[in-house]
C-alpha cells in the first residue's frame, strides 16, 4: 500500500503547482540569475582584439578550447568577464577539502559544526580570489604575448585582472544566492546551464560536418545512439540504492508503549553525484589552459606534457580515471556521506542496524558497506566519462557528447526537478494542515457560544 507522501506525490499536477506561490518565486528567482550569468558572458573585457581573439579560439576549439568553452559556457571562446568560470572556485574547494582532511586545526574545525563550516567556506572564498587573480594574470599576459590585445601596457593588466577576478567572484555570489534563495545547487546550474546553452551550436556543427562529407552517416548515428544510451544509464544508476535496515525499538511514553518500528537507509550508488567528474576535469584543464593562452606548447618540456597527457592520450584518460576514483572516495566521505555523523545520528534516535552494536561498530559497518558501493560507483562514473572521451578522440565528436557533460546535464536536472517535487510537497502538506486546523476550530466555535455555566 502507498505511504502518504507517495499518494500526495502522485496527484501533483500544473494546478499544484500554480498555487505554489514561493516555489515560482524560487523558479523566477533562479531563472532570472540564470539570465544575468549569460549576459554576462556576452560583455568582453576591455582592450581585448575581437577579431584575433576569434581566429585564435578557432583554431583551439578543436582541442582544449572547446573544452574549455564548455565550462565557462563560451565566455572564454569571446573572452567575456566571466571567462574564468566558477572553475577557480571548484579549485579551491579541491584544495581545502584536501588541507581540511590532514591539517589538524582545520579538522577541528569541520567538527564544529555550522560554525566550522562557515569558517572553512570563508576560506575557500579568500583562496578563490588569490587563484582567480593568478589564473587572470596568467591569461592577460599570454594574451600579450598572442598579439590579441588592441593597446597591451601595465593598464591593461590591471584592468584585465580586475575584471576577471571580479566576474569570478560574482559568478560565485550568483551560485550562492541561487543555492540560498532559488531552486537546485548554484554552482551545478552555472556549469549545466553553460553546457545546455553552447549545444545546439555544437549539434548543429556535428550535422554540418556530415553534410560536407567530413563525418559519415553512420557515426552520426552511432554518436546519436551512444548519447541516450548513456542518458538512460546515467538515470538508472543515479537512481540506484543501496538500502539499510534500521530497527527501532519499543519505546514507553507516559503510561503508553508504542512498538518498535523499521525504516531503511539509502545509500546511493553514486553518493557524490557529478563533483568527481568536475573535480577530474578541472585538474586535467589546468596544464592545457597554460599551454594554450602561454602558446608554448611548441616548447620541449610542454610539447612532451602535451604530447602524452593531451586529451585522448592513453595517460591523460588514465589520469582521469584515477582522479575520477580518488575523489568519488574522498567527496563521499568527506561531504557527502560522513559514516561517524550518520552513526551518531541513528543512536540518538535509538536506531540500530540489526545485529550491530550502535556507535563504533555501527559506524565501521556503514564505511564497510560504503566502500564496496563505491567500487560500483567510482567504474560506473569512470566508464560513463571515459568511454566517451575515447570515442570523441578518434571520431572527432565534440565535446558537448562527452561523458562529462552528459552527466553534468543528467545530474543536475534530477536533482533540480526532486528539490521543485520537495517544494510541492511540502506546500501541500501545509495546505493539509491549514484545513485541518480550520476544521478543528468550527466545531468548538459553534459548540461554546460563552462561558459554561453550572
Amino acid at each position: 500500500m502507498a505511504s502518504a507522501a507517495e499518494q500526495m506525490a502522485s496527484n501533483m499536477s500544473w494546478a499544484a503547482f500554480g498555487k505554489a506561490t514561493e516555489l515560482k518565486q524560487r523558479i523566477l528567482f533562479t531563472i532570472g540569475l540564470l539570465i544575468v550569468y549569460r549576459l554576462g558572458t556576452y560583455i568582453p573585457v576591455p582592450g581585448i582584439d575581437g577579431a584575433a581573439l576569434q581566429n585564435f579560439m578557432n583554431d583551439a576549439a578543436a582541442g582544449i578550447g572547446g573544452i574549455l568553452a564548455m565550462f565557462t559556457g563560451g565566455a572564454l571562446s569571446r573572452m567575456g568577464i566571466f571567462a574564468l568560470g566558477i572553475m577557480p572556485y571548484i579549485s579551491a574547494s579541491i584544495i581545502i577539502q584536501l588541507v581540511a582532511s590532514l591539517y589538524e586545526p582545520w579538522k577541528n574545525l569541520k567538527n564544529e559544526g555550522q560554525q566550522g563550516r562557515k569558517k572553512l567556506n570563508q576560506y575557500t572564498r579568500y583562496f578563490t580570489v588569490l587563484l582567480a587573480a593568478f589564473q587572470a594574470y596568467g591569461m592577460a599576459v599570454s594574451l600579450e604575448a598572442g598579439n590579441l590585445v588592441a593597446s597591451p601596457g601595465p593598464f591593461f593588466l590591471a584592468t584585465c585582472v580586475i575584471t576577471l577576478v571580479g566576474g569570478t567572484m560574482f559568478l560565485l555570489w550568483i551560485g550562492e544566492q541561487i543555492t540560498s534563495r532559488g531552486i537546485g545547487n548554484g554552482t551545478s546550474l552555472i556549469i549545466f546551464v553553460g553546457i545546455i546553452a553552447n549545444m545546439p551550436a555544437a549539434i548543429a556543427q556535428f550535422l554540418s560536418q556530415g553534410r560536407t562529407g567530413a563525418v559519415s552517416p553512420l557515426v552520426i548515428l552511432a554518436v546519436a545512439v551512444m548519447v541516450v544510451v548513456v542518458l538512460a544509464f546515467v538515470v538508472f544508476m543515479e537512481r540506484s540504492l543501496r538500502k539499510i535496515h534500521i530497527q527501532y525499538p519499543r519505546r514507553q511514553v507516559g503510561m503508553k508503549v508504542y512498538d518498535g518500528g523499521s525504516s531503511h537507509l539509502p545509500i546511493k550508488v553514486n553518493p557524490a553525484g557529478v563533483i568527481p567528474a568536475v573535480f577530474a576535469s578541472a585538474l586535467l584543464l589546468l596544464p592545457s589552459t597554460i599551454a594554450t593562452f602561454s602558446h608554448s606548447t611548441s616548447g620541449p618540456f610542454m610539447s612532451t606534457f602535451l604530447a602524452y597527457f593531451g586529451p585522448g592520450q592513453p595517460l591523460h584518460l588514465l589520469f582521469f580515471v584515477a582522479m575520477i576514483v580518488f575523489f568519488t572516495y574522498f567527496y563521499t566521505h568527506e561531504v557527502a556521506f560522513k559514516v561517524d555523523d550518520v552513526a551518531d545520528n541513528l543512536k540518538n534516535q535509538n536506531g540500530f542496524v540489526p545485529g550491530i552494536r550502535p556507535g563504533k561498530r555501527t559506524a565501521e559497518y556503514l564505511e564497510y558497506v560504503v566502500n564496496r558501493v563505491l567500487v560500483l560507483g567510482s567504474a560506473y562514473l569512470a566508464l560513463v566519462c571515459l568511454l566517451p572521451e575515447i570515442l570523441r578522440a578518434e571520431l572527432a565528436v565534440p565535446f558537448y557528447f562527452g561523458g562529462t557533460s552528459v552527466l553534468i546535464i543528467v545530474s543536475v536536472g534530477m536533482d533540480t526537478i526532486q528539490q521543485i517535487q520537495s517544494h510541492l510537497l511540502a506546500h501541500q502538506y501545509e495546505g493539509l494542515i491549514e484545513r485541518s486546523q480550520l476544521r478543528g476550530r468550527k466545531p468548538r466555535a459553534a459548540r461554546t457560544g460563552g462561558p459554561a455555566r453550572r
